[in-house]
């Protein structure tokens, strides 16, 4: 029995040998098949081998043997242990051999120099893994996606945890067609690198070709997620996504509906197959493309367009294609060009798949701005409605703005302003979306492209004989450009710009219902410039604010309030234009603008006053004059705006130091209504320091105040407000 402890220890040693000698008698494997240097040379012996054998014999005879000779064998290798270790009474080994403290620093120094080997090793396979690499994005770029994957694999065979190698091959997969393979090199490239987002966008890509959207979706939401500022990617990708789920089922009811026998379904096959003959009259092919653009009336029939390869018209047949792109000048090709644009509309009408393959087609890409740029009104008339179907929802503006070159737009849709029908209206409404596109903004760099400010300084020079209302809308986007501190820097130091600006400015003001619409939006793109500060501006500053001083009794209430905007910002620019304004009675006009005026009007009103007030005594004692008691501040003073409450604050204390002035205001609630924006918490600091220097200019120019200020306990913030007074 094994109850007794040392029994049972004896028993176990016993066990621990037996694998000892099984284990001998395997051998040591290696998964190469090769030794290391220094490992596992010696063989086991063959008595080993015949012992491991017998133990697991079927004949007891043979078996009862092995078991007798395996208790010698462990027998005479525990006397041989003995003899070389004491052993305490409870059996613990001490080893009398003083080579393991004696071989320590050698083994360190084995560690050390396996680690720096290993790592020259691993420099030279990542040289040699970098040097595939290239190699096999060099046959990528040359379109031999085949060898590029052979290249690839090579490196991963030096290196196996390079990101790129598995990226680069699962793109060059997808290439290839292979997607699961693309999926797996992206499993592994995320293996090595968890954020690795160029492997969730090409895993979401193989995904999406095997149609799996879900999968795909997933993908790229984890882009997102690991990198938050890829999200304009993210959009395009899952606009993707959506686009080709919402295809393959427009496909599969189109499909069913053909193999019904469908009338539509037949009609639309047979018109594409008579399309098709080769060697026919441009206007046989216009006449049959007019037919199939009539058929065209639904979902299904664009997309058995589509699925009958409808796309392929022009590049297939050569005749067709021809009289599109180079013969517009007869009366037969004009009239295929016009015929393929209503098909072309039919087909396209929202229908994103459609519009996707349209601009994919080379020559439709390159002939859009030429059809745009067309003599004829028919063709342009058609351009732009197939435009527009791309400009009014954002997924077709950014297929515009991929395939074409917006900036080179701009010029061309500007040039529609001279046309007096409905093509104006309808280039500005493209021009005004996709100006707005990101994209845009990205392609001009910030720029106005050479060549659209000559165009728009002629347009503003001939308001007369352009389109009024499509100018207006031109000025206005215009406007909006400025925004980027580059196009706005382009026109505010063009003299020839100023010029025409003020040219429209008196020819409305000499015949004032012409070109009203004009003259607003001018008067916006003016204030715009006006953030900039230039030569140009300084001398023609004068100019700019006597035509608005001679719209300010316009009749038309956003032309007032934009000329007073124009003031509000002009003045500044130079004193000669400032003290022009100030004999011109500017600051009466502005009180009576105060009086009654909107909150906007209102707000450039009181700028005005601040500016006249700030460096001119004739404008002080004009308000002064126009409002003796000043209500008109003091309302203001009473204001949620906090813009208006610190700047009637700003002019208030401004003109304090005319005579009499800060006497006129005794018993009123001046004291009280500074002090409580002296001492309140509103969100701009300009209204509590412009309160405070008036509270102390008005006790320093009439004493009798501070005994009110006295009895509402306001020393304190008088005696800060002094501070600003001494600084100021």
């Amino acid at each position: 029995m094994l109850g007794d402890p040392d029994q049972e220890r004896d028993f176990q040693r016993f066990l621990c040998r037996v694998e000892e000698i099984c284990k001998a008698a395997a051998g040591p494997r290696h998964s190469g098949g090769r030794l290391g240097p220094g490992v596992g040379r010696c063989c086991p012996r063959g008595g080993d081998t015949n012992l491991v054998q017998g133990l697991s014999s079927a004949d007891p005879a043979v078996k009862e043997k092995a078991i007798a000779e395996t208790e010698k064998k462990l027998h005479d290798q525990e006397t041989t242990k003995e003899e070389d270790s004491i052993t305490t009474v409870d059996r613990t080994v001490i080893n009398t051999r003083p080579s393991v403290a004696v071989n320590a620093e050698a083994f360190l120094a084995a560690l050390e120099k396996d680690a720096k080997e290993r790592a020259q090793c691993r420099k030279r396979n990542e040289l040699l893994a970098n040097a595939l690499k290239e190699k096999g994005n060099e046959a990528f770029r040359k379109g031999d996606y085949a060898t590029a994957i052979q290249r690839y694999t090579e490196g991963l065979e030096k290196l196996k945890d390079k990101q790129e190698l598995y990226t680069n091959r699962a793109q060059a997969y997808l290439k290839m067609h292979e997607y699961e393979k693309a999926i797996g090199d992206c499993e592994w490239a995320l293996k090595c690198n968890e954020k690795c987002i160029k492997a969730f966008f090409l895993m979401g890509k193989a995904h999406l070709a095997l149609q799996h959207y879900s999968e795909s979706r997933q993908c790229y939401e984890k882009l997102l997620q690991t990198a938050p500022h890829k999200q304009s990617l993210f959009e395009d990708c899952m606009n993707e996504v959506n686009l080709e789920e919402k295809r393959r089922r427009a496909e599969e009811r189109a499909m069913e509906e053909a193999e019904s026998g469908k009338l539509a379904a037949v009609s639309i096959k047979e018109l594409l197959q008579k399309l098709g003959r080769p060697d026919q009259s441009i206007l046989y092919y216009a006449g049959g493309i007019r037919l199939l653009a009539g058929a065209v009336t639904g979902c299904t029939e664009q997309t058995l367009f589509r699925t009958n390869n409808g796309f392929s018209l022009l590049r297939d047949n050569e005749a067709v294609r021809r009289g599109f792109c180079a013969e517009r000048s007869s009366s037969a090709g004009v009239e295929l060009s016009v015929s393929l644009l209503l098909l072309w509309q039919a087909v396209c009408s929202g229908n994103e798949a459609n519009q996707h393959l349209l601009l994919a087609d080379p020559d439709v890409n390159a002939q859009l701005p030429e059809l745009l740029s067309s003599g004829e009104a028919e063709i342009q008339k058609e351009t732009l409605a197939l435009i527009s179907l791309y400009s009014e929802n954002e997924n077709g503006r950014r297929l515009l703005g991929k395939h074409q070159d917006l900036t080179s737009w701009l010029q061309i849709l500007m040039r529609f302003v001279h046309y007096s029908d409905a093509r104006a209206g309808s280039a500005m409404d493209i021009l005004a979306d996709l100006t707005a596109e990101a994209r845009f903004n990205s392609q001009s760099g910030g720029l106005l492209p050479p060549g659209v400010l000559p165009l728009f300084t002629q347009l503003l020079a001939s308001a007369k004989q352009v389109n009024q209302a499509a100018l207006a809308r031109c000025v206005g986007i215009m406007g909006k450009l400025c925004a980027a501190v580059g196009t706005r820097v382009q026109l505010a130091e063009c003299r020839q710009c100023w010029q025409a600006c003020l040219q429209l400015l008196d020819q409305y003001l000499s015949n004032p219902p012409q070109c009203q619409e004009c003259v607003f939006a001018v008067l916006g793109l003016m204030m715009n410039l006006l953030l900039e500060s230039n030569v140009v501006i300084q001398c023609l500053a004068v100019e700019i604010s006597g035509r608005c001083m001679s719209l300010l009794g316009d009749k038309h209430g956003g032309i007032v309030t934009r000329a007073t905007g124009v003031l509000s910002c002009i003045l500044p620019a130079a004193s000669s234009a400032l003290q022009a304004a100030v004999q011109g009675g500017v600051v009466k006009k502005m009180i009576k603008f105060l009086r009654v005026g909107g909150e906007l009007t209102s707000s450039y009103a009181l700028k005005t006053l601040c500016i006249c007030t700030r460096s001119s005594r004739q404008a002080q004692e004009d308000l002064v004059k126009a409002d003796p008691r000043f209500r008109v501040l003091l309302k203001l003073l009473d204001s949620e705006n906090e813009r208006l409450v610190g700047n009637a604050a700003l002019c208030l204390g401004q003109c304090l130091a005319v005579p009499g002035a800060a006497a006129s205001l005794l018993g009123s609630k001046v004291v009280m209504t500074l002090l409580k924006h002296a001492g309140g918490d509103a969100a701009r600091t300009s209204v509590q320091e412009n309160s405070a220097i008036a509270l102390g200019k008005l006790c320093v120019a009439e004493p009798r105040h501070i005994f009110q200020l006295r009895k509402l306990n306001g020393l304190a913030i008088l005696s800060s407000s002094m501070k600003y007074v001494h600084s100021t």
